[in-house]
């Protein structure tokens, strides 16, 4: 870096940064929304494609193999084309890649432009953070990072509503269509708008060393992992030849990266960042969050459209309203910033998240929609807490010029963990309905006296108030046998809420940890 310290102290951005920061993070709010709005479409994508349901979630698979490889060397990316040039790039690119994938008539195609879509649309949110920290001073840092947590936060919980509204009533194909617009509208925006600092700018080409076995380390780690975590549940885990061998690939992929990148003398990702005390505890803290985050919002309208039965688009109001909260949860932790030390507006923030899992634990299966809709409110309460202000001390001590790769670690931290807590999630949902259905099966034998006593008031009551056919016990112990597979599973979701609790409990330690700062124009900020 030829700049001397006090060209990058000088420059300043020619256009309103408020102006900026809404545009980047439009087009983040369209890429994270990609990610969630296509799992309601999935039974349609596979319905018209004419392919089974398990093929079909390669759907979303591939998009995550994608995205997850390009986060940790999207800082490098940036150097190589210049921060604009390859913003743009990007948008423009996952643009094209959504219009592919809303015409595409077979299942192949479709996982091709997903994959291509993933890639680009992986650099965007490391280099919104990136012109975040380098549009704004430190004392402006928390309120540009509100409006950034808005777009994470509310577009996986907006997207499966919003996917659900346009497959109950359009086509699977709008899912896709529909980021064409925000796309074009991006482009024309920024086009103008973003500039280069200096300490960002492209690489001359002399300089340009490619770090070819740095890539391919994370290409293979990053990628095998979001294939297994993907696959694993369909596959039943570790029984499966295919996920041990990509369990392997997965450890020689991350061991090997993490060595290399550590003693190679241009690294493609500088893991100096985690020297860094704050940083490193902010990565682990907000890798709990999204795990948190990402398994309860699959869990939720999973058990209100299997277990409840609702429609896609009743499934997605239950969110909803944690969504607003979040929103206006927002402002009050802007104000709480610079009088209440950071650490424990953290600390509070997990344990809200711990509270409302254990609260959503007391589920039954009678609950009512406004049940649920308070425990998914209870449960949003904790995250407007912990966004912002794990964002903002995250980049307190970071120097300048690792602007850009710490922004593409944290951002890995965070998706490669929503993509572990969506496994767990789901997986531990199947692997526990079957231990809680076992558990149940030994009171419904004959030498259990409740179950014969319930089983003959079943039976006469199907002998008084039905002419159903067949014979009146065996009806009522097909009911029975219904009635206790359904109350397995809600045992299950339970388990999966004091798991995801338990989480939040074991992040609570970790604040402490972090430094003893507020937010607002911090002492230590570079």
């Amino acid at each position: 870096m030829s700049h001397s310290a006090s060209a990058s102290e000088s420059w300043k951005p020619a256009s309103n940064p408020w102006l900026v920061a809404m545009i980047v993070t439009l087009a983040v709010f369209m890429e994270i929304l990609d990610t969630t709005i296509v799992n309601v479409a999935l039974p349609h994508i596979a319905g018209s494609l004419s392919s089974s349901y398990s093929e079909s979630t390669w759907v979303l698979t591939s998009y995550l193999v994608a995205n997850g490889i390009v986060l940790p060397i999207s800082a490098f990316l940036s150097r190589v084309f210049g921060r604009k040039q390859y913003f743009l790039i990007c948008i423009v690119m996952f643009t094209v890649c959504s219009f592919l994938c809303g015409i595409a008539t077979e299942l192949w195609q479709i996982i091709l432009f997903r994959i291509l879509q993933g890639f680009f649309g992986g650099g965007l949110q490391p280099v919104q953070q990136s012109v975040l920290l380098d549009y704004f001073k430190a004392e402006d840092r928390g309120k540009a990072f509100g409006l950034a947590s808005i777009a994470i936060i509310v577009a996986p919980i907006v997207g499966p509503t919003l996917g659900g509204w346009i497959t109950d009533n359009y086509s699977w194909r709008w899912v896709f269509f529909i980021n064409i617009p925000v796309g074009i509208l991006t482009v024309l925006a920024i086009y103008p708008l973003l500039e280069d600092p200096p300490w960002e700018r492209k690489w001359a080409k002399g300089k340009l060393r490619i770090d070819y076995i740095g890539i391919c380390f994370i290409t293979l780690g990053l990628g095998c992992l979001q294939v297994m975590l993907d696959r694993g549940e369909d596959d039943d885990w570790f029984s499966s030849d295919f996920i041990r061998l990509f369990a392997v690939l997965t450890a020689i992929g991350l061991v090997g990266a993490v060595y290399w990148l550590l003693y190679a003398r241009k690294p493609v990702v500088d893991l100096h960042c985690l020297k860094d005390r704050n940083f490193a505890v902010s990565c682990l803290l907000m890798a709990g969050m999204a795990m948190i985050l990402y398994g309860s919002s699959v869990v939720l309208p999973q058990l209100a459209q299997q277990d409840l039965g609702y429609t896609a688009t009743w499934s997605g109001l239950v969110l909803s309203p944690g969504a607003v909260l979040v929103v206006l949860t927002i402002p009050l932790v802007l104000q709480l910033m610079p009088r209440v030390q950071t650490r424990w507006i953290i600390a509070f923030g997990f344990t809200c998240l711990c509270v409302s899992m254990f609260y959503s634990a007391t589920l039954t299966p009678d609950v009512d929609f406004a049940t649920l809709t308070l425990m998914r409110s209870a449960q949003s309460l904790g995250l407007g807490f912990l966004f912002v202000p794990l964002t903002t001390i995250a980049f307190v001590s970071i120097p300048q010029r690792l602007n850009a790769d710490a922004a593409a670690l944290f951002t890995m931290f965070r998706n490669v963990a929503g993509s572990i807590g969506i496994s767990l999630s789901t997986a531990a949902i199947t692997d526990r309905a079957q231990a809680r259905s076992a558990g149940l099966v030994h009171n419904m034998t004959p030498l259990h006296e409740p179950f014969n006593l319930t089983l003959e008031r079943w039976a006469q009551a199907i002998r008084d108030f039905t002419h159903a056919l067949g014979d009146p016990l065996t009806l009522a112990s097909g009911q029975l046998y219904k009635e206790m597979v359904a109350q397995a599973r809600f045992l299950a979701y339970i388990d999966v809420f004091i798991g995801l609790g338990v989480v939040a409990l074991l992040m609570i330690p970790f604040c402490l940890l972090l430094s003893p700062i507020k937010s607002q124009g911090s002492p230590g900020a570079h």
